[in-house]
């Protein structure tokens, strides 16, 4: 296990979990301001493994883990810690959309910042997300980063919003 708050626990990705990893990336309600596409079961089993392979890497600076339910192990979403193409600590989440409304974003964001921050590597954290995500930048203004700026992605051709805690 990573960590764990009041009713979740975050651990390693497994094989076995990509019946409900693909039921999240394969929703396009899930991913529509991500990739803007549901993926299909072929690409999530290969993405799947991607990121566990990952975790056995010398030097890996991309963690993403599962997050599930403390009561009944439930897989409810994912959470990430990787470092960005700016060298930034950068931390993400994403749910299944049966969970969603529940409180898990808040709940998990903050067990997150909490264990990133005893990582004597990260000086900060930094959190993106398109202002359209009505539900993530809910989670992210309820959390302990702070909103630093709006701006216009010319690479992803929408409205952004960055969050940041320092140290």
């Amino acid at each position: 296990m990573i960590f764990q708050t009041t009713r979740l626990q975050v651990r390693p990705l497994q094989p076995d979990d990509i019946a409900p990893f693909h039921e999240m990336q394969g929703n396009l309600n899930v991913m529509r301001y991500t990739t803007k596409r549901a993926h299909s079961l072929a690409e999530d089993g290969e993405e799947l493994q991607r990121l566990i392979n990952r975790y056995a890497e010398p030097g890996n600076d991309f963690w993403v883990w599962a997050v599930e339910r403390k009561d009944d192990g439930a897989f409810v979403g994912t959470c990430a810690l990787i470092v960005n193409e700016d060298g930034e600590h950068e931390i993400g989440f994403r749910f299944l959309e049966k969970y969603w409304g529940r409180g898990y974003g808040t709940e998990v964001v903050n067990g997150l910042v909490d264990y990133a921050l005893t990582l004597p590597e990260v000086q900060g954290l930094v959190a993106y997300v398109y202002s359209a995500n009505i539900g993530s930048v809910k989670v992210l203004d309820r959390s302990r980063l702070e909103l630093e700026r709006e701006f216009f992605n010319e690479k992803e051709n929408c409205l952004d919003r960055v969050y940041r805690l320092r140290k």
